[in-house]
């Protein structure tokens, strides 16, 4: 978890596990890959590998929760920085490598055991939190939400995917606008122009290149036509960097964000 995140779109960010696997192309140069492999002393990335609880998780919610009431406002939280909300259900382990149980019946839990409690339980009691559910798998969205929310999402969510290429498109902006409620795109690391998007029911884009090793080149000429596809269709745009090197060019330091209401 990391208050106050480096990240710009967002105040905070969360993790219920850590873990993932590799996807699509914007997966090749994953930050949070190389940061599991340099922390963590048991492997918890790949298609079959176990994910590494997360047991701070819960008491980070209540701060932040805590911080925004105290402010009158409303803070963005990213679940999660090392992990995909929307993953097939994994086993969990220890820091130590050691396989997570279930207090009750000493069963072996998996990550749909937290997902479901994160959802029940800390998006009800955090209304001063916006939760940004970000996943390279919208299809799997309605298949983990509560039922509940098919028909009266919650406020304070907004569900988002990852589309770097034009090939991910029209597949993943489809599967992420037939999850009911607020919707996002990070178009991060974006490594080709998109000069086409459908806006409608999205209410939140953002953009960005790709930074450290091994980073591939961005145009800044397509953050300019994103820039414009946005305010054609009315839809917050928010950039955040060419590659962490290059500063931003004037005409593209535009960091708004969602409407709330």
């Amino acid at each position: 978890m990391a208050k106050d995140s480096k990240i710009e779109w967002t105040h905070h960010t969360a993790n219920l596990w850590w873990g993932c696997e590799e996807v699509h192309e914007g997966c090749d140069n994953c930050y949070a890959k190389a940061w599991a492999k340099r922390y963590q002393p048991v492997p918890i990335w790949g298609k079959e590998t176990p994910r590494m609880e997360i047991k701070g998780v819960w008491k980070a919610f209540e701060k932040y929760q805590r911080l925004a009431e105290a402010a009158g406002e409303v803070h963005r939280v990213f679940v999660g920085s090392m992990m995909d909300i929307a993953e097939k259900p994994m086993f969990l382990i220890n820091r130590l490598g050691v396989q997570a149980i279930d207090v009750n019946d000493n069963s072996p839990i998996d990550n749909t055991h937290i997902r479901q409690r994160y959802f029940n339980e800390v998006i009800p009691s955090t209304p001063n939190l916006l939760h940004l559910l970000l996943t390279k798998r919208p299809s799997n969205f309605n298949k983990i939400i509560p039922e509940r929310w098919k028909t009266s999402p919650p406020a304070n969510v907004m569900f988002g995917t990852s589309i770097v290429k034009r090939s991910q498109l029209v597949t993943l902006l489809k599967q992420l606008k037939r999850v009911n409620g607020k919707r996002f795109l990070s178009l991060e690391p974006q490594l080709e122009n998109i000069p086409n998007i459908d806006l409608n029911g999205i209410h939140w884009v953002i953009q960005g290149g790709e930074s450290g090793p091994g980073k591939r080149p961005f145009d800044t000429d397509w953050a300019r036509s994103m820039k414009y596809q946005c305010q054609v269709q009315q839809v917050p745009y928010f950039f955040k960097q060419v590659d962490k090197i290059q500063s931003i060019p004037d005409d593209l330091h535009i960091r708004q964000f969602p409407v709330l209401a």
